[in-house]
């Protein structure tokens, strides 16, 4: 792994609280993937003195920053366990990242807004709690733009790219497939005939990539496993801020009848997981 930069991450976030429950039927069935998101940190080339992510439940009519101190929680998720409604995650805000960030985009002339009252919905504090236990490290959340354009998405992500350098981890926050009708046997080919393509795409060169990402409702099944891409968009920033460095499926498992995945870029690795 290169020493002078973090690398990017599109995380899946699982099923609502699904980390911090016993889940009916089958209480191991997302291990495998806390598992994956508590090995992240071990794995950075150094600790980070912020995250911005980008998580698949939140829309606006421009891109706008989580710009608040110390934000609170949605329980954006329904009919689980009480105890699930009472999760905490206590990592500071990082006005100072959104400040830059601000900077960054308008620079490059895409429209941003801050969002002062807005918590963090469970697309960011399921996964964070995961994987930086501790919340001691300052989080900041970027929107994703109604009409989830990917081409839009991956420019903010270019953008935003030089922020590697400066000890800010970039993550996407969503799931490689989500169908919420389609969590059966039936869409399995189909989730992994649309991952495989995920993974070939992130190998490619930034270019190249580039396309892919573009056209992604040409790949295989894509609209049976993304029928809307709010799950997928976070991937656009990612990859867009892996810049020329490429990527590589991290992580891969098989829940709820169906493929999911991980992709990291600039982590240096060249073998699928």
């Amino acid at each position: 792994m290169t020493t002078h930069r973090l690398p990017t991450y599109f995380i899946p976030h699982g099923g609502g609280p699904c980390f911090f429950m016993d889940w009916p039927g089958d209480p191991h069935m997302w291990d495998r993937m806390a598992n994956f998101l508590r090995s992240v940190s071990p794995s950075l080339p150094k600790r980070p003195k912020a995250i911005l992510i980008v998580s698949g439940h939140w829309e606006e009519a421009e891109f706008t920053l989580g710009a608040t101190t110390q934000p609170g929680l949605i329980y954006d998720y329904y009919g689980f366990p009480e105890h699930t409604y009472q999760l905490e995650y206590a990592a500071p805000g990082a006005p100072e990242l959104a400040a830059r960030v601000q900077t960054l985009l308008t620079t490059a002339g895409i429209t941003v807004n801050h969002e002062e009252s807005r918590g963090w919905d469970h697309g960011v504090f399921i996964p964070l709690k995961v994987m930086f236990p501790d919340a001691d490290i300052p989080v900041l959340q970027l929107s994703m733009k109604k009409g989830l354009d990917a081409a839009e998405h991956l420019r903010v992500g270019q953008t935003l790219q030089t922020l590697r350098d400066e000890n800010v981890l970039i993550l996407g926050s969503g799931m490689s497939f989500h169908n919420m009708r389609g969590f059966s046997p039936a869409f399995r080919d189909a989730s992994a005939q649309f991952d495989d393509w995920l993974a070939n795409m992130a190998t490619q060169a930034e270019n190249a990539r580039n396309m892919l990402l573009q056209d992604w409702q040409n790949a295989p099944h894509a609209r049976q496993v993304q029928p809307h891409p709010d799950h997928l968009l976070p991937l656009m920033v990612a990859a867009g801020a892996a810049g020329t460095d490429t990527g590589v499926r991290v992580f891969q498992d098989t829940v709820m009848n169906v493929v999911v995945s991980a992709l990291a870029f600039g982590t240096g690795k060249n073998a699928t997981q």
